[in-house]
């Protein structure tokens, strides 16, 4: 079964211009899916769908099997679906590392004792062990940005949605986030959906969907992808 799965999806913002239109896609467990379009496309469109903050006008969706359409599956949905976005500091809200981290386990309700060891857990994933008694605002960039993967992560998501979240880095910053990604869906099988206009940060992904005027204009292999250098241009992307 896959864990996430569109049938004829349409969403927009003002009733008039379809932000997503008439999208099919699916996602299996332990792929690494990468979503890429330029501005305007509807690639972050379909990260908000993917865990319910914003539900289709029409067509049917399906999240490791529930409808997000039926209200009381939503808060299980974002449980298993997690987020992060473009700019960290807008997910960081503690003073202090592993608060941060515990902020969303803590308003699930869950026990003390398995908080610390999902901290723990989460840090480690991320390679920011080090940095649990840190201030975020004393950290890079891209180090904000894996605390903010490690606050999705203690969860225990399922599916691990980037949505254009190296866009404010530096390269070093963006090696790091996308190293990060690629060893929780390499070693932890967590599914990874990464959406971005970055041409080479789809080299990796398992299969590539690739995003135009709020359809999907191209699905395949990077490999398959590239070799279409004339239709790349035409959507205005660039080969790696």
């Amino acid at each position: 079964m896959s864990l996430i799965k569109l049938e004829n999806v349409s969403f927009s913002y003002d009733k008039r211009i379809n932000a997503v239109s008439n999208v099919s896609l699916s996602v299996e467990q332990g792929q690494y899916v990468a979503i890429i379009g330029h501005n305007g496309s509807g690639k972050s469109t379909l990260a908000k769908l993917f865990n319910g903050l914003v539900l289709p006008d029409s067509g049917s969706l399906l999240v490791d099997g529930l409808d997000v359409f039926n209200k009381k599956h939503l808060l299980e949905i974002r449980k298993r679906v997690g987020v992060v976005f473009q700019n960290p500091d807008n997910q960081l809200i503690a003073s202090i590392v592993e608060d941060d981290v515990a902020f969303g386990p803590e308003n699930l309700g869950i026990e003390r004792k398995e908080i610390g060891e999902r901290i723990d857990f989460a840090l480690s994933s991320v390679g920011m062990q080090n940095f649990r008694h840190s201030s975020p605002t004393r950290l890079s960039g891209g180090q904000k940005q894996r605390i903010a993967i490690a606050g999705v992560l203690a969860l225990k998501p399922k599916i691990l949605v980037l949505d254009e979240s190296t866009a404010m880095l530096d390269p070093q910053g963006r090696k790091d986030v996308l190293d990060v990604a690629l060893r929780l869906n390499k070693e932890q099988n967590v599914t990874v959906i990464n959406i971005t206009h970055y041409m080479d940060e789809v080299v990796s992904a398992d299969k590539v969907i690739v995003m135009n005027k709020g359809k999907i204009a191209m699905s395949g292999t990077p490999s398959e992808i590239f070799r279409e250098k004339q239709k790349i241009e035409e959507y205005k992307l660039e080969l790696p």
